[in-house]
């Protein structure tokens, strides 16, 4: 009998010393770990030049030399609008702006700034961005014509 007890005494005291004991607490936990960046152009959003958007800007011609009050004007209106979700060139809650022309049209892009309802209920690659942005809608800052073409010109110079 002793040998018994002995071996489960010694038994508990192997288990209980070796086991270490994880508090818990409650309430909220979170867990940081690097994640790899998007790059700026995704591969899930087609690039379309073609593609003029739905709004009312059919036509835009730009002039080979840049506009500098233009740009001037349109770089204050981005600044106290757009910076909020668009930086130039990181992702953030919007796309980057730099290189805009390299993947949409003038035209597309000042629909989108004029019109972004519109866009995001009929317009295939607004309804990509906005899948590939977590559904953040952008919102109508209901700019005038002339200064979604001054934020027009400002992005030409990105």
């Amino acid at each position: 009998m002793k040998k018994i007890i002995t071996i489960l005494a010694l038994a508990a005291l192997v288990l209980g010393c070796g086991e270490k004991k994880e508090e818990k607490k409650e309430g909220f936990e979170m867990s940081r770990t690097k994640k790899e960046t998007k790059s700026v152009v995704s591969e899930e959003v087609p690039v379309d030049l073609s593609n003029k958007g739905v709004g009312p800007i059919t036509s835009v011609t730009f002039d080979d030399e840049i506009d500098t009050e233009l740009v001037a004007q349109g770089e204050a209106k981005f600044k106290t609008i757009c910076t909020a979700c668009h930086m130039v060139d990181q992702r953030m809650i919007g796309p980057a702006m730099a290189g805009v022309y390299e993947r949409r049209s003038p035209e597309w892009v000042m629909n989108m700034i004029l019109n972004p309802d519109g866009m995001l209920k009929e317009d295939p690659i607004a309804k990509a961005l906005l899948k590939e942005y977590n559904n953040a809608i952008m919102l109508n800052q209901n700019l005038s014509e002339e200064e979604a073409r001054a934020v027009a010109e400002y992005l030409r110079t990105l």
